[in-house]
């Protein structure tokens, strides 16, 4: 059981929801309730799907099915989350716009790249060598589930507080995506980096 908690938890904090909220806050502000539950529940199960192919399959997939290693998966990866972070620097949250087309068409690009990640998709590798593979689909579930219940949440509050307070959620929204610029351009050099290595031990 023990196990199993460490399983989801590590996924769970990778997706980070708080995280996710701030990446989404113009589809948060711009889709109603009901729409927003839709395209989320959609980019979960994407999402999902996804995370139990490799924790079925591990590495295997990029070895074996796609005969590339894990570690172009990474760089490439990195280099996504830099312009992210880039952009955030610049222009605030609302930079990852940018990476998605119009909001009835979102929830492919919500998935990739915000929930699907090189990061949540070595967790999901992790778990898969940790478990059976029903075990290990069960942890990414759960994880999955609580991360889009609390976004779910988090839009809730977000308009039940609007209305009155639309210059102090701007202004803290503003203030979070600064912030957060730094801990996504952080992130991405550093899986630049584990990507690299991971093609210097090949030599």
């Amino acid at each position: 059981m023990a196990d199993f908690i460490s399983s989801t938890t590590l996924l769970l904090t990778l997706l980070n929801p708080f995280l996710i909220i701030v990446y989404l806050v113009d589809v948060v502000q711009k889709l109603k309730k009901d729409e927003f539950h839709r395209v989320m529940v959609r980019a979960g199960l994407i999402s999902t799907a996804v995370f139990c192919s490799f924790a079925i399959l591990g590495d295997s997939i990029f070895t074996g099915i796609m005969q590339v290693e894990f570690g172009s998966f990474q760089i490439f990866g990195g280099i996504i989350f830099l312009l992210i972070g880039i952009q955030f620097v610049f222009q605030g949250p609302t930079a990852v716009e940018i990476l998605r087309g119009e909001s009835k068409h979102i929830a492919g690009s919500i998935a990739m790249p915000v929930l699907i990640g090189p990061g949540t998709i070595s967790a999901s590798i992790v778990i898969g060598k940790r478990h059976d593979a029903l075990l290990a689909c069960s942890a990414v579930v759960v994880a999955v589930v609580v991360c889009l219940l609390v976004v779910v949440l988090l839009k809730y509050l977000h308009d039940l507080a609007h209305p009155t307070r639309e210059e102090l959620i701007e202004r803290y929204i503003e203030i979070a995506g600064r912030i957060t610029a730094l801990y996504v351009g952080t992130v991405a050099i550093d899986m630049i980096m584990q990507g690299l290595r991971t093609w210097a031990h090949k030599f």
